[in-house]
Protein backbone atom coordinates (compact mmCIF):
# COMPACT_ATOMS: atom_id res chain seq x y z
CA UNK A 1 0.00 0.00 0.00
CA UNK A 2 1.03 3.61 -0.46
CA UNK A 3 2.57 5.06 2.68
CA UNK A 4 0.63 8.25 3.33
CA UNK A 5 1.60 10.67 6.04
CA UNK A 6 1.12 14.18 7.35
CA UNK A 7 3.87 16.67 8.07
CA UNK A 8 4.18 19.41 10.61
CA UNK A 9 5.76 22.60 9.27
CA UNK A 10 9.50 22.60 9.75
CA UNK A 11 9.79 18.97 10.79
CA UNK A 12 11.53 16.31 8.73
CA UNK A 13 9.73 13.02 8.32
CA UNK A 14 11.20 9.91 6.75
CA UNK A 15 8.71 8.01 4.65
CA UNK A 16 7.35 5.28 6.95
CA UNK A 17 7.89 1.90 5.41
CA UNK A 18 9.95 -0.28 7.76
CA UNK A 19 12.23 -2.76 6.06
CA UNK A 20 12.24 -1.09 2.65
CA UNK A 21 15.83 -0.21 1.86
CA UNK A 22 15.02 2.25 -0.92
CA UNK A 23 12.70 4.27 1.33
CA UNK A 24 15.18 4.72 4.20
CA UNK A 25 16.93 7.65 2.53
CA UNK A 26 13.75 9.59 1.72
CA UNK A 27 12.82 12.47 4.01
CA UNK A 28 10.37 15.36 3.84
CA UNK A 29 10.12 18.76 5.51
CA UNK A 30 7.47 21.43 5.06
CA UNK A 31 8.81 24.92 5.70
CA UNK A 32 6.59 27.43 7.54
CA UNK A 33 5.83 29.23 4.28
CA UNK A 34 4.55 26.01 2.68
CA UNK A 35 7.53 25.06 0.50
CA UNK A 36 8.04 21.29 0.60
CA UNK A 37 11.56 19.86 0.71
CA UNK A 38 12.01 16.21 -0.23
CA UNK A 39 15.36 14.46 -0.36
CA UNK A 40 16.62 10.97 -1.10
CA UNK A 41 20.04 9.75 -0.15
CA UNK A 42 21.43 7.51 -2.91
CA UNK A 43 24.33 5.36 -1.68
CA UNK A 44 27.44 5.01 -3.81
CA UNK A 45 27.11 8.16 -5.94
CA UNK A 46 29.13 11.37 -5.95
CA UNK A 47 26.46 13.44 -7.67
CA UNK A 48 23.50 15.52 -6.56
CA UNK A 49 20.42 16.50 -8.53
CA UNK A 50 18.18 19.36 -7.46
CA UNK A 51 14.81 20.23 -8.95
CA UNK A 52 12.53 23.11 -8.05
CA UNK A 53 9.09 21.90 -9.07
CA UNK A 54 6.13 24.26 -9.45
CA UNK A 55 2.66 22.77 -9.69
CA UNK A 56 1.73 24.90 -12.68
CA UNK A 57 1.58 23.85 -16.32
CA UNK A 58 -0.17 24.53 -19.59
CA UNK A 59 -3.58 23.36 -18.37
CA UNK A 60 -3.54 26.24 -15.87
CA UNK A 61 -3.49 28.84 -18.64
CA UNK A 62 -6.34 30.85 -20.08
CA UNK A 63 -6.66 30.20 -23.85
CA UNK A 64 -5.57 33.78 -24.54
CA UNK A 65 -2.15 33.06 -22.99
CA UNK A 66 -1.70 29.49 -24.25
CA UNK A 67 1.95 28.58 -23.86
CA UNK A 68 2.61 31.05 -21.03
CA UNK A 69 4.00 28.44 -18.62
CA UNK A 70 6.50 27.23 -21.23
CA UNK A 71 7.38 30.76 -22.37
CA UNK A 72 7.99 31.78 -18.75
CA UNK A 73 10.23 28.75 -18.19
CA UNK A 74 12.46 30.08 -20.99
CA UNK A 75 12.32 33.68 -19.85
CA UNK A 76 13.34 33.18 -16.22
CA UNK A 77 16.77 31.92 -17.31
CA UNK A 78 17.60 35.20 -19.07
CA UNK A 79 18.50 37.18 -15.95
CA UNK A 80 18.09 37.58 -12.21
CA UNK A 81 19.09 40.64 -10.14
CA UNK A 82 22.54 39.12 -9.55
CA UNK A 83 23.13 36.85 -12.55
CA UNK A 84 23.00 37.10 -16.32
CA UNK A 85 22.29 34.13 -18.57
CA UNK A 86 26.01 34.07 -19.39
CA UNK A 87 26.90 34.03 -15.69
CA UNK A 88 24.68 30.99 -15.16
CA UNK A 89 26.13 29.16 -18.14
CA UNK A 90 29.73 29.88 -17.14
CA UNK A 91 29.25 28.77 -13.54
CA UNK A 92 27.57 25.53 -14.56
CA UNK A 93 30.11 24.80 -17.31
CA UNK A 94 32.87 25.44 -14.81
CA UNK A 95 31.76 22.50 -12.67
CA UNK A 96 30.74 20.18 -15.53
CA UNK A 97 27.11 20.33 -14.49
CA UNK A 98 23.77 20.48 -16.27
CA UNK A 99 21.18 23.24 -15.88
CA UNK A 100 17.81 23.02 -17.62
CA UNK A 101 14.03 23.02 -17.23
CA UNK A 102 10.89 21.51 -18.73
CA UNK A 103 7.19 22.27 -18.76
CA UNK A 104 4.32 19.79 -18.89
CA UNK A 105 0.57 20.15 -18.79
CA UNK A 106 0.50 20.11 -14.98
CA UNK A 107 3.90 21.22 -13.68
CA UNK A 108 7.17 22.98 -14.45
CA UNK A 109 10.59 21.80 -13.24
CA UNK A 110 13.87 23.74 -13.10
CA UNK A 111 16.78 21.44 -12.36
CA UNK A 112 20.53 21.02 -12.08
CA UNK A 113 22.78 17.96 -11.96
CA UNK A 114 26.20 18.47 -10.34
CA UNK A 115 28.87 16.88 -8.17
CA UNK A 116 27.75 16.57 -4.56
CA UNK A 117 30.23 19.28 -3.44
CA UNK A 118 28.53 21.75 -5.78
CA UNK A 119 25.01 21.24 -4.44
CA UNK A 120 24.91 24.55 -2.48
CA UNK A 121 25.80 26.49 -5.62
CA UNK A 122 23.31 24.57 -7.77
CA UNK A 123 20.44 24.96 -5.34
CA UNK A 124 21.14 28.68 -4.96
CA UNK A 125 21.27 29.13 -8.73
CA UNK A 126 18.11 27.19 -9.53
CA UNK A 127 16.18 28.88 -6.72
CA UNK A 128 17.39 32.29 -7.92
CA UNK A 129 16.03 31.57 -11.40
CA UNK A 130 12.64 30.43 -10.11
CA UNK A 131 12.20 33.14 -7.49
CA UNK A 132 13.95 36.15 -8.99
CA UNK A 133 13.88 35.78 -12.78
CA UNK A 134 13.38 39.35 -14.01
CA UNK A 135 10.99 38.98 -16.97
CA UNK A 136 12.57 41.99 -18.65
CA UNK A 137 10.78 43.42 -21.68
CA UNK A 138 13.88 43.19 -23.87
CA UNK A 139 14.30 39.52 -22.93
CA UNK A 140 10.66 38.78 -23.79
CA UNK A 141 11.19 39.87 -27.39
CA UNK A 142 14.39 37.84 -27.75
CA UNK A 143 13.00 34.69 -26.15
CA UNK A 144 9.77 34.98 -28.12
CA UNK A 145 11.78 34.22 -31.25
CA UNK A 146 13.39 31.22 -29.54
CA UNK A 147 9.98 29.80 -28.60
CA UNK A 148 8.67 30.40 -32.12
CA UNK A 149 11.70 28.47 -33.41
CA UNK A 150 10.81 25.67 -31.01
CA UNK A 151 7.26 25.61 -32.37
CA UNK A 152 8.68 25.46 -35.91
CA UNK A 153 10.96 22.60 -34.85
CA UNK A 154 7.93 20.76 -33.43
CA UNK A 155 6.06 21.33 -36.68
CA UNK A 156 9.01 19.86 -38.60
CA UNK A 157 8.96 16.73 -36.45
CA UNK A 158 5.83 14.86 -37.53
CA UNK A 159 5.97 12.43 -34.60
CA UNK A 160 5.87 15.34 -32.13
CA UNK A 161 3.22 17.16 -34.14
CA UNK A 162 0.92 14.15 -34.38
CA UNK A 163 1.24 13.64 -30.61
CA UNK A 164 0.00 17.16 -29.89
CA UNK A 165 -2.68 16.85 -32.55
CA UNK A 166 -3.89 13.56 -31.07
CA UNK A 167 -4.52 15.08 -27.62
CA UNK A 168 -6.40 17.92 -29.31
CA UNK A 169 -8.48 15.37 -31.23
CA UNK A 170 -9.22 13.47 -28.01
CA UNK A 171 -9.92 16.38 -25.63
CA UNK A 172 -10.85 19.26 -27.93
CA UNK A 173 -10.40 22.73 -26.42
CA UNK A 174 -10.24 21.36 -22.88
CA UNK A 175 -6.93 22.60 -21.34
CA UNK A 176 -5.49 19.07 -21.52
CA UNK A 177 -6.03 19.12 -25.28
CA UNK A 178 -4.01 22.27 -25.91
CA UNK A 179 -0.27 21.96 -26.71
CA UNK A 180 2.12 22.81 -23.88
CA UNK A 181 4.14 24.95 -26.25
CA UNK A 182 1.18 27.15 -27.23
CA UNK A 183 0.57 28.38 -30.75
CA UNK A 184 2.36 30.80 -33.03
CA UNK A 185 -0.39 33.39 -32.58
CA UNK A 186 -0.58 33.10 -28.78
CA UNK A 187 3.20 33.37 -28.41
CA UNK A 188 3.40 36.31 -30.81
CA UNK A 189 0.71 38.13 -28.82
CA UNK A 190 2.11 37.38 -25.33
CA UNK A 191 3.12 40.49 -23.39
CA UNK A 192 5.67 41.03 -20.67
CA UNK A 193 2.87 42.04 -18.29
CA UNK A 194 1.02 38.76 -18.85
CA UNK A 195 4.14 36.67 -18.26
CA UNK A 196 5.14 38.63 -15.17
CA UNK A 197 1.62 38.28 -13.77
CA UNK A 198 1.67 34.53 -14.43
CA UNK A 199 4.96 34.30 -12.55
CA UNK A 200 3.91 36.28 -9.50
CA UNK A 201 0.43 34.73 -9.22
CA UNK A 202 1.30 31.10 -9.92
CA UNK A 203 4.81 30.58 -8.55
CA UNK A 204 3.80 30.56 -4.90
CA UNK A 205 5.34 28.66 -1.96
CA UNK A 206 2.50 26.18 -1.55
CA UNK A 207 2.78 25.26 -5.21
CA UNK A 208 6.51 24.61 -4.85
CA UNK A 209 8.50 21.45 -4.14
CA UNK A 210 12.28 21.31 -3.86
CA UNK A 211 13.47 17.76 -4.58
CA UNK A 212 17.10 16.73 -4.11
CA UNK A 213 18.65 13.30 -4.59
CA UNK A 214 22.14 11.84 -4.52
CA UNK A 215 24.93 12.05 -1.96
CA UNK A 216 22.99 14.54 0.14
CA UNK A 217 22.05 15.19 3.75
CA UNK A 218 18.46 16.13 4.46
CA UNK A 219 19.06 18.59 7.29
CA UNK A 220 21.75 20.44 5.33
CA UNK A 221 19.50 20.60 2.28
CA UNK A 222 16.59 21.97 4.29
CA UNK A 223 18.81 24.74 5.60
CA UNK A 224 19.93 25.64 2.08
CA UNK A 225 16.32 25.80 0.91
CA UNK A 226 15.28 27.79 3.96
CA UNK A 227 17.89 30.44 3.11
CA UNK A 228 17.00 30.48 -0.58
CA UNK A 229 13.28 30.96 0.11
CA UNK A 230 13.70 33.40 3.02
CA UNK A 231 11.23 36.24 2.67
CA UNK A 232 8.70 34.16 0.76
CA UNK A 233 5.54 34.05 2.87
CA UNK A 234 2.65 31.61 2.65
CA UNK A 235 -0.14 32.79 0.40
CA UNK A 236 -3.71 33.07 1.64
CA UNK A 237 -5.05 30.30 -0.58
CA UNK A 238 -3.40 26.98 0.40
CA UNK A 239 -4.74 25.00 -2.54
CA UNK A 240 -3.62 25.29 -6.19
CA UNK A 241 -6.34 26.47 -8.53
CA UNK A 242 -6.39 24.34 -11.62
CA UNK A 243 -8.35 25.27 -14.72
CA UNK A 244 -10.24 22.74 -16.76
CA UNK A 245 -11.52 20.39 -14.05
CA UNK A 246 -14.91 20.32 -15.72
CA UNK A 247 -15.88 17.30 -17.80
CA UNK A 248 -14.76 17.27 -21.41
CA UNK A 249 -17.85 18.25 -23.34
CA UNK A 250 -16.74 17.47 -26.89
CA UNK A 251 -16.58 14.06 -28.54
CA UNK A 252 -13.23 12.77 -29.82
CA UNK A 253 -12.52 13.79 -33.41
CA UNK A 254 -10.16 13.25 -36.33
CA UNK A 255 -7.48 15.92 -36.91
CA UNK A 256 -5.38 16.16 -40.09
CA UNK A 257 -2.20 18.20 -40.64
CA UNK A 258 -0.98 18.31 -44.20
CA UNK A 259 2.77 17.82 -44.63
CA UNK A 260 4.72 17.03 -47.79
CA UNK A 261 6.44 14.10 -46.11
CA UNK A 262 7.72 10.69 -47.12
CA UNK A 263 5.70 9.02 -44.34
CA UNK A 264 2.22 9.25 -42.95
CA UNK A 265 2.06 9.47 -39.15
CA UNK A 266 -0.96 8.14 -37.29
CA UNK A 267 -1.93 8.47 -33.63
CA UNK A 268 -5.17 7.04 -32.31
CA UNK A 269 -6.59 6.19 -28.92
CA UNK A 270 -9.12 6.72 -26.17
CA UNK A 271 -9.57 8.69 -22.97
CA UNK A 272 -8.20 6.74 -20.06
CA UNK A 273 -7.86 6.94 -16.28
CA UNK A 274 -6.31 9.66 -14.13
CA UNK A 275 -3.30 8.94 -11.94
CA UNK A 276 -5.38 8.68 -8.76
CA UNK A 277 -7.57 5.83 -10.04
CA UNK A 278 -6.72 2.25 -9.06
CA UNK A 279 -7.11 1.00 -12.64
CA UNK A 280 -3.87 2.77 -13.58
CA UNK A 281 -1.82 -0.32 -12.68
CA UNK A 282 -3.74 -2.57 -15.02
CA UNK A 283 -3.51 0.09 -17.77
CA UNK A 284 0.28 0.04 -17.45
CA UNK A 285 0.34 -3.72 -17.93
CA UNK A 286 -2.10 -3.42 -20.84
CA UNK A 287 0.13 -0.81 -22.48
CA UNK A 288 3.26 -2.94 -22.09
CA UNK A 289 1.56 -5.98 -23.60
CA UNK A 290 -0.14 -4.16 -26.47
CA UNK A 291 2.65 -1.85 -27.65
CA UNK A 292 5.39 -1.47 -25.08
CA UNK A 293 8.20 -3.57 -26.51
CA UNK A 294 9.55 -5.75 -29.27
CA UNK A 295 7.37 -8.71 -28.27
CA UNK A 296 4.19 -6.62 -27.97
CA UNK A 297 1.21 -7.42 -30.15
CA UNK A 298 1.40 -4.23 -32.19
CA UNK A 299 5.11 -4.52 -32.92
CA UNK A 300 4.74 -8.13 -33.95
CA UNK A 301 1.62 -7.68 -36.08
CA UNK A 302 2.45 -4.35 -37.76
CA UNK A 303 6.22 -4.57 -38.17
CA UNK A 304 7.48 -8.12 -37.81
CA UNK A 305 4.71 -10.03 -39.59
CA UNK A 306 3.53 -7.50 -42.18
CA UNK A 307 6.47 -5.06 -42.45
CA UNK A 308 4.12 -2.09 -42.63
CA UNK A 309 6.00 0.30 -40.33
CA UNK A 310 9.41 0.86 -38.82
CA UNK A 311 8.09 2.54 -35.66
CA UNK A 312 4.90 1.41 -33.91
CA UNK A 313 4.12 1.56 -30.21
CA UNK A 314 1.49 2.42 -27.62
CA UNK A 315 1.71 4.89 -24.76
CA UNK A 316 -0.04 6.39 -21.74
CA UNK A 317 -0.60 10.01 -20.75
CA UNK A 318 -1.69 10.36 -17.13
CA UNK A 319 -3.10 13.54 -15.62
CA UNK A 320 -4.75 14.39 -12.32
CA UNK A 321 -8.30 13.71 -13.46
CA UNK A 322 -8.06 11.96 -16.82
CA UNK A 323 -5.63 10.28 -19.16
CA UNK A 324 -5.07 8.88 -22.64
CA UNK A 325 -4.16 5.49 -24.06
CA UNK A 326 -2.72 5.88 -27.55
CA UNK A 327 -1.06 4.07 -30.43
CA UNK A 328 1.45 5.63 -32.84
CA UNK A 329 2.62 4.32 -36.20
CA UNK A 330 4.65 5.86 -39.03
CA UNK A 331 4.40 4.29 -42.48
CA UNK A 332 4.44 4.96 -46.20
CA UNK A 333 1.28 6.85 -47.20
CA UNK A 334 0.03 3.99 -49.39
CA UNK A 335 0.11 1.68 -46.34
CA UNK A 336 -1.78 3.97 -43.97
CA UNK A 337 -5.14 2.32 -44.54
CA UNK A 338 -3.81 -1.16 -43.88
CA UNK A 339 -1.92 0.00 -40.77
CA UNK A 340 -5.09 1.55 -39.36
CA UNK A 341 -7.01 -1.66 -40.05
CA UNK A 342 -4.41 -3.88 -38.36
CA UNK A 343 -4.14 -1.62 -35.32
CA UNK A 344 -7.90 -1.61 -34.85
CA UNK A 345 -8.03 -5.39 -35.23
CA UNK A 346 -5.35 -5.81 -32.54
CA UNK A 347 -7.15 -3.46 -30.17
CA UNK A 348 -10.52 -5.09 -30.86
CA UNK A 349 -9.07 -8.54 -30.11
CA UNK A 350 -7.63 -7.30 -26.79
CA UNK A 351 -10.92 -5.61 -25.92
CA UNK A 352 -12.79 -8.83 -26.60
CA UNK A 353 -10.45 -11.45 -25.15
CA UNK A 354 -7.85 -9.61 -23.08
CA UNK A 355 -4.25 -10.79 -22.95
CA UNK A 356 -2.84 -14.22 -22.14
CA UNK A 357 -1.23 -15.25 -18.87
CA UNK A 358 2.15 -15.36 -20.64
CA UNK A 359 1.70 -11.86 -22.06
CA UNK A 360 0.69 -10.55 -18.64
CA UNK A 361 3.74 -12.05 -16.95
CA UNK A 362 6.07 -10.72 -19.65
CA UNK A 363 4.52 -7.24 -19.48
CA UNK A 364 4.89 -7.10 -15.71
CA UNK A 365 8.51 -8.21 -16.02
CA UNK A 366 9.15 -5.44 -18.51
CA UNK A 367 7.60 -2.84 -16.20
CA UNK A 368 9.63 -4.07 -13.24
CA UNK A 369 12.88 -3.93 -15.16
CA UNK A 370 12.20 -0.51 -16.68
CA UNK A 371 11.28 0.93 -13.28
CA UNK A 372 14.31 -0.33 -11.38
CA UNK A 373 16.86 0.22 -14.16
CA UNK A 374 15.49 3.72 -14.69
CA UNK A 375 16.39 4.71 -11.11
CA UNK A 376 20.11 4.06 -11.36
CA UNK A 377 21.15 7.73 -11.12
CA UNK A 378 20.44 10.71 -8.90
CA UNK A 379 18.60 12.66 -11.62
CA UNK A 380 15.96 9.97 -12.08
CA UNK A 381 15.58 9.63 -8.31
CA UNK A 382 15.08 13.39 -7.99
CA UNK A 383 12.45 13.31 -10.72
CA UNK A 384 10.61 10.45 -9.03
CA UNK A 385 10.37 12.08 -5.60
CA UNK A 386 9.58 15.52 -7.03
CA UNK A 387 6.68 14.25 -9.12
CA UNK A 388 5.44 12.07 -6.29
CA UNK A 389 5.33 14.99 -3.88
CA UNK A 390 3.53 17.25 -6.34
CA UNK A 391 1.09 14.62 -7.55
CA UNK A 392 0.29 12.75 -4.34
CA UNK A 393 1.86 14.64 -1.40
CA UNK A 394 3.19 11.21 -0.40
CA UNK A 395 5.86 8.74 -1.42
CA UNK A 396 5.78 5.11 -2.38
CA UNK A 397 8.80 2.87 -2.20
CA UNK A 398 10.01 0.99 -5.26
CA UNK A 399 9.07 -2.22 -3.46
CA UNK A 400 5.49 -0.99 -3.02
CA UNK A 401 5.27 0.03 -6.68
CA UNK A 402 6.56 -3.38 -7.75
CA UNK A 403 3.96 -5.01 -5.49
CA UNK A 404 1.17 -3.06 -7.24
CA UNK A 405 2.45 -4.23 -10.62
CA UNK A 406 2.82 -7.84 -9.45
CA UNK A 407 -0.77 -7.81 -8.14
CA UNK A 408 -2.25 -7.15 -11.60
CA UNK A 409 -3.89 -10.26 -13.07
CA UNK A 410 -4.90 -11.11 -16.64
CA UNK A 411 -8.50 -10.70 -15.48
CA UNK A 412 -7.74 -7.14 -14.33
CA UNK A 413 -6.24 -6.30 -17.71
CA UNK A 414 -9.17 -7.92 -19.51
CA UNK A 415 -11.64 -5.85 -17.49
CA UNK A 416 -9.80 -2.58 -18.13
CA UNK A 417 -9.29 -3.35 -21.83
CA UNK A 418 -12.98 -4.11 -22.25
CA UNK A 419 -13.88 -0.73 -20.74
CA UNK A 420 -11.20 1.40 -22.37
CA UNK A 421 -10.93 0.02 -25.88
CA UNK A 422 -14.65 0.22 -26.52
CA UNK A 423 -14.72 3.94 -25.82
CA UNK A 424 -14.92 6.46 -28.71
CA UNK A 425 -11.61 6.85 -30.49
CA UNK A 426 -9.84 10.07 -31.37
CA UNK A 427 -7.18 10.14 -34.09
CA UNK A 428 -4.68 12.44 -35.74
CA UNK A 429 -2.78 12.13 -39.02
CA UNK A 430 0.21 14.08 -40.27
CA UNK A 431 1.14 13.50 -43.91
CA UNK A 432 0.36 14.32 -47.55
CA UNK A 433 -3.39 14.69 -47.03
CA UNK A 434 -5.13 18.02 -47.54
CA UNK A 435 -8.51 17.08 -46.13
CA UNK A 436 -10.11 14.37 -44.07
CA UNK A 437 -11.83 12.96 -47.14
CA UNK A 438 -8.39 12.35 -48.71
CA UNK A 439 -7.62 9.77 -46.02
CA UNK A 440 -8.22 6.03 -46.50
CA UNK A 441 -11.68 4.91 -45.43
CA UNK A 442 -10.27 2.77 -42.64
CA UNK A 443 -8.68 5.87 -41.10
CA UNK A 444 -11.83 7.94 -41.43
CA UNK A 445 -13.70 5.08 -39.83
CA UNK A 446 -11.59 5.24 -36.69
CA UNK A 447 -13.73 8.13 -35.42
CA UNK A 448 -17.46 7.71 -35.79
Amino acid sequence: MTSRYRSRPGRAQAVPRPGSADAIGVARTVLPNGVRVVTEYVPGVRSASVGVWVGVGSRDEHPSVAGAAHFLEHLLFKATPTRSALDMAQVMDGVGGELNAFTTKEHTCFYAHVLDDDLPMALDLVSDVVLHGLCRAEDVDVERQVVLEEIAMRDDDPEDLVGDAFLTALFGDHPVGRPVIGSTSSVEDMTRAQLHSFHTRRYTPRHTVVAVAGNVDHADTVELVRRAFAGRVAEADPAPRRAGRARVRTAPSLVVHERDSEQAHLALGVRSYGRHEPEKWAVQVLNAAVGGGLSSRLFQEVREIRGLAYSVYSGIDSFADTGAFSVYAGCQPENLGEVATVVREVLAAVASRGITDVECARAKGSLRGNLVLGLEDSASRMTRIGRSELNYASHQSVDDTLAHIDAVTPADVRRVARRLLRRPFGAAVVGPYRRTRDLPASVRGLVS
